[in-house]
Formats: C-alpha cells, structure tokens, sequence
C-alpha cells in the first residue's frame, strides 16, 4: 500500500473533504496497486473555482490493472457530482518514456501540481528544449486546423464558434507556458500572466487568446477573428525559433 499518509496543505480548506473522500476511493479500489495520486492544475495552484474547473489529478499504478480501472469507472457519476474528473492513468515508466512525447502536459504538471500520496512522480524532471519547441510548434498548428475546422462546422452559428474557441483555451495556454519556459521562464504563473508574458515576447496584444480565458464575454465572429489572427502570428515567432 501506498504511503498513508495525505499532503493537502496547499488544498483550500473547503476542498479538503471531496479530496479526502476521493483518495479513500482511489485506495479502496486500487488498493496496493497504487503508488502515488498527484493533483494537478487549478485545485493544485490555489486557483480552484466550481464554476469554472473540476479537480483534475494523475493516479499513479505499479501496473495497469483494466479490471480495476472498469470498476473504478462505476464511480464516475458520483464522482462528477463532487467536481472530481476521472484521473489520468500512468505508471512510472510511462512518464519517463513520455518526456520527449509529450513535453508541454508533463512540463504543465510538474509546474502545478500537489503529491497527496506516495512519492512525488514528476519532481526533478528534465525537459530537452527541442522537444518543447517542437511540440509548441505542432500544438499552435494545431490549433489552426482546429479554427479552420470548426468555422466551417460551425455553418454560421456563432454560439458554435463561441464552443471552438474556449475548447481550445486551455491547449493554447499549456503551449504558451512552454514559449515561456523556453524564453527562460521556468516559473508557472496564472494564465492572464502566462498571456501578458508571451506579449511582451511577440511584441502585440493577443486580445483573441485574452477572450478565450473569459467564459462570460463575448465569444462572436469578431473575436474568433482575432484569435485566428493572434494564433497565426504565434505560429510564424515559433517558426522562426
């Protein structure tokens, strides 16, 4: 069995019960087979909002168990209920042999995130500067296709293109925190700062990307427009990196 005991001192204190509950879960089910539960994201760096975000997490196995995985999935209603998303399955070696796959999620996790359980799985990670730069590359092409695809889905209505772009908010931030890290920034800062930091760099105002952070504000052909516009200047500064 995973070490016993919960680190939830960075937790707010009104989040601290869900969580409990969940791990109790997460060990019941899991039971030895389970090394380490991180939290990541929004409940990890103090930022958590119910409106807004569910708790994400990584639960950690010593080996893939679908068995357990199908019986654990029998809890997702409840689960969802209490704002808890189904966590990302890995194992230690998957996350060794995904550094170079998959840089820019690994770098997101290892910036914010809170080990409750078990050993810290992404302390001390190394990240190669080509693999970040390639993937911040193919991510904000990415992207592109994604606008292109979902105007013409979106037939006209703009509440569909209002859906394309907050879809896209958070794989446009994730890459954004790698132009950064790139830059030298290695610190994980808040989204709006993320955003102001990368402006200074491409020298203009991302006032597109801005409007994908506001779930409440207008989200019309207009912005779509801009964003469009400030993802494919993105797109020529990591080109030409």
């Amino acid at each position: 069995m995973a070490d016993e005991t919960l680190r939830l001192e960075r937790i707010a204190e009104p989040m601290r019960q869900p969580i409990e509950e969940y791990v109790a879960l997460v060990r019941e089910t899991a039971g030895a087979g389970a090394a380490s539960l991180t939290l990541i994201g929004a409940i990890a760096g103090g930022t958590f909002d119910a409106t807004r975000h569910s708790i994400r997490s990584v639960l950690v196995l010593k080996t893939i168990d679908l068995e357990m995985l199908r019986r654990f999935s029998e809890h997702g209603p409840k689960l969802g209920k209490r704002f808890i998303a189904a966590p990302l399955i890995m194992t230690d070696e998957y996350i060794k042999t995904s550094l170079d796959t998959f840089p820019l999620e690994l770098l997101e996790i290892s910036q914010r995130h809170v080990t409750v359980f078990g050993e810290d799985p992404f302390a001390d990670m190394t990240f190669d500067d080509s693999h970040i730069r390639l993937q911040c590359e193919r991510e904000l092409k990415t992207v592109l296709i994604s606008l292109r695809q979902g105007l013409l889905a979106a037939a006209g209505r703009d509440k569909v293109l209002r859906a394309v772009e907050l879809d896209i908010g958070d794989q446009l931030i994730r890459t954004l925190r790698g132009v950064l890290w790139l830059d030298g920034k290695k610190t994980s800062k808040p989204a709006a700062e993320v955003v102001a930091a990368v402006e200074s760099m491409a020298k203009r105002k991302l006032t597109g990307v801005r409007a994908t952070l506001d779930v409440s504000g207008a989200h019309e052909w207009e912005q779509f427009q801009s964003l469009y516009r400030d993802v494919e200047a993105l797109t020529e500064m990591a080109d030409a990196w």
